[in-house]
């Protein structure tokens, strides 16, 4: 039977349409490529694919920095990595993350562990946020040396920890980091930094120029429900909205840095300025700074990596981390 001829369940363009007898097809996102693990002849970055878990299934893909003999004793900070795509669609192994992150890793010399986390609907959340917190502390443990990865524990540097992610991933960024404030990483591994681009937050309430007519029918209102159905506060929850009812205090987030990047015609660009707000009213005692590029849309860097803007984002970026 043709998708033509199913009945429509739930439909939440431009990104997933779900029918009636439970099949997803995801409208948007790029298709999966194999990892470069003899480098890839643009970049000279090698990537390669690794089980984190079984059950649940969560995987990353890593990309290490090319080896000179100028820098194969060095030891390069380590990227954990959260994907966007409004917590349904991409994957750390699609086309469009794996130009961005290798492209990424050719420019800043990183190691990156870029995490493929389950998708909702068949997978509501919090299953994202659990499957992102287990890939950190599975960085984490292979600190210790014996039978760990060779990339990471050759050319990691576990005392220069970061995590990152856009969309979708830099609010995946958010809950991990108020996570690491209250729960070890095994090792006594610490995040150095996280750093948040186009963070995906939001409230019943409009900020800023956002729309006060359609704000209960926009994408990332609707989104959000899609995605976690069972939350407790809707979009009030303080997984979505920081300072939502019982909201932790965001003095407890778990690192001494953050990077928050907003674009200047995102629809949630004033997200990520309230957010810089907040965390500087909070009394957190790390380093916070936010970077605006104006005139581009959402995650406009990854969709055109070879664009000047996107360029002085991955500088931008490559400042933070060798602060």
């Amino acid at each position: 039977m043709t998708s033509a001829t199913k009945e429509v369940a739930i439909e939440l363009l431009p990104l997933i349409r779900v029918y009636k007898d439970g099949s997803v097809e995801r409208l948007e996102g790029t298709p999966i490529v194999p990892p470069s693990p003899d480098q890839d002849p643009e970049t000279g970055v090698s990537s390669k694919d690794v089980t984190i878990s079984g059950d649940p299934s969560i995987s990353a893909r890593l990309y290490l920095p090319k080896l000179t003999s100028h820098n194969q004793n060095q030891k390069f900070p380590i990227l954990v990595y959260f994907h966007g795509g409004g917590f349904c669609i991409e994957s750390a192994f699609s086309s469009l993350y794996h130009c961005y992150l290798g492209n990424l890793v050719s420019q800043i010399n990183v190691v990156v562990v870029s995490v493929e986390y389950r998708l909702a609907p068949e997978h509501p959340l919090p299953a994202a946020y659990e499957d992102c917190w287990a890939a950190l502390q599975w960085v984490a443990s292979q600190s210790a040396g014996n039978d760990k990865d060779p990339w990471l524990t050759n050319s990691g540097d576990f005392e220069r920890i970061f995590i990152g992610g856009d969309s979708a991933g830099g609010n995946i960024v958010h809950n991990i980091a108020m996570r690491a404030g209250v729960e070890s990483l095994p090792c006594g591994v610490k995040v150095l930094g996280a750093y948040l681009v186009h963070p995906y937050f939001w409230s019943s309430k409009p900020i800023g120029s956002e729309s006060k007519e359609v704000h209960e029918k926009s994408l990332p209102n609707l989104v959000w429900n899609f995605v976690y159905p069972s939350v407790t506060g809707g979009v009030d929850n303080p997984m979505i909205n920081p300072e939502g009812l019982g909201a932790p205090s965001l003095a407890g987030l778990g690192c001494d840095r953050l990077l928050v990047c907003v674009a200047g015609k995102d629809l949630i660009r004033d997200r990520g300025v309230w957010y810089v707000d907040m965390v500087r009213k909070s009394g957190w005692k790390g380093e916070i700074e936010l970077f605006e590029v104006e005139g581009e849309d959402h995650v406009f860097h990854i969709f055109n990596i070879e664009t000047e803007n996107a360029k002085a984002m991955a500088k931008r970026l490559a400042s933070f981390i060798f602060k």
